[in-house]
């Protein structure tokens, strides 16, 4: 495996940020070393805001990343944004629900996933994030469904605990729904 770079990128509010920090416990359950950088923009509700996952087998230097190996756009700002710094032969995962265009790039793996309409089917837009990472999942390999629901699991405690089940259900969705485009 070596040591591989998430960035999670939406507006406040898509649940970016639990998104990376359930990748990251998903993967310190599957034996692995983590780091967790979130990055808020000044609005927050509704303003962009990105988190950097770094998932390895070694000892991991420092949590910042300029060319990330996997990309996951939940808007087209941070499509845009996010795209031009992504690896060559990386992984852009985009929420097709949102972005309506094209990346630009013809050298990076593109995956898509209608993470809105999908939560919608379910019965609560707001799990859009954990469709999103479910799709991650099932594109990048590098995170196991036993460790995401593990995760989910001691994250969805106290009054959290009733919305546990609905977020297991939007990572299988997420994982079978996915498209590579």
């Amino acid at each position: 495996m070596s040591t591989y770079s998430v960035v999670a990128a939406g507006f406040g509010g898509q649940g970016v940020m639990l998104m990376g920090k359930i990748i990251a416990e998903a993967a310190m359950h599957d034996g692995k070393k983590v780091t967790w950088l979130p990055s808020y923009g000044p609005e927050m509700r509704g303003g962009t805001a990105n988190c950097t996952v770094v998932i390895s087998d070694e000892d991991i230097g420092s949590p910042v990343v300029d060319t990330p190996d996997v990309v996951i756009a939940m808007n087209i700002p941070s499509m845009i944004k996010f795209e031009e710094v992504l690896k060559k032969d990386g992984i852009l995962l985009i929420n097709s629900s949102v972005v309506d265009r094209q990346p630009t790039r013809k050298d990076v793996k593109v995956f898509k996933i209608k993470a809105n309409d999908v939560a919608d089917e379910i019965g609560n837009v707001k799990v859009l994030n954990m469709v999103a990472l479910g799709a991650f999942a099932k594109a990048s390999g590098l995170i196991t469904f036993g460790s995401i629901k593990k995760a989910l699991e001691e994250t969805m405690t106290g009054k959290k605990k009733v919305f546990l089940d609905i977020n297991i259900k939007a990572v299988q969705e997420g994982m079978e729904k996915i498209e590579k485009a």
